[in-house]
């Protein structure tokens, strides 16, 4: 198998494009996110018990256990 002349292999070629999709996707990301924080929906996130635990059984866990009947 010979190698090619001027360097540029498809290995090469395909490991730039993916390195080229992912600075793509990094960036469109950082774009998306910025100026989000946690604390910009303070209602939407419950405060943690102070004695342990955590559980309680909310409508989405009700829904599950509803579907997961035999």
């Amino acid at each position: 198998m010979s190698q090619p002349k001027n360097g540029l292999s498809r290995r090469t070629l395909f490991a730039g494009a993916g390195t080229a999709g992912a600075v793509a996707a990094v960036a469109g990301l950082a774009a998306a996110t910025s100026g989000t924080t946690p604390q910009a929906l303070p209602e939407l996130v419950k405060p943690a018990p102070e004695k342990g635990g955590g559980y309680s059984l909310s409508e989405h866990v009700k829904r599950y256990y509803g579907t997961a009947r035999v």
